[in-house]
């Protein structure tokens, strides 16, 4: 294998391990003042700091599943898992934002609607339970001194 390929292979496993750059880049600018910028390099930081947290929790709910001899890992368990790894601040927006999912699933099947539909119903809770939680999700993770 030639020095580029293994590039290449490197490159197309890191696409796979983390989240799309410009997702990050527009959940971080939703934290910050409109004037604020975010460097690149700011923003790789935060994508492999997402990706190794997300893989963190869910292989604590992972573990819990398999103690439990169950297969399928779901919104309880993720919710667990942030609590026993001591992220206890972020646990009533995600209850919030679970029992608002929940919710919405019954409303969205009992009315015949499509899965799509139901999902920028999501996005649509996720912008209320973020403005209606007491901290932001994310406003304990970054801060920014725009002062200069």
């Amino acid at each position: 294998m030639s020095f580029r390929e293994g590039e290449q292979s490197d490159i197309a496993r890191d696409q796979d391990r983390y989240l799309p750059i410009a997702n990050i880049a527009r959940i971080m600018k939703r934290s910050l003042p409109s004037n604020a910028k975010i460097s690149r390099e700011a923003k790789e930081v935060v994508q492999e700091s997402v990706s190794e947290f997300i893989s963190f929790v869910t292989s604590e709910a992972s573990d819990k599943c398999f103690r439990e001899k169950r297969k399928t890992i779901n919104g309880d368990d993720l919710i667990w898992a942030i609590a026993s790894l001591g992220f206890e601040e972020y646990l009533e927006p995600l209850k919030l934002y679970l029992q608002k999912y929940r919710e919405a699933e019954v409303s969205y099947q009992k009315q015949g609607f499509p899965s799509s539909e139901l999902l920028e119903g999501m996005k649509q809770i996720f912008d209320v339970c973020d403005s209606q939680a007491e901290t932001s999700i994310f406003s304990n993770v970054m801060t920014i001194d725009t002062s200069f």
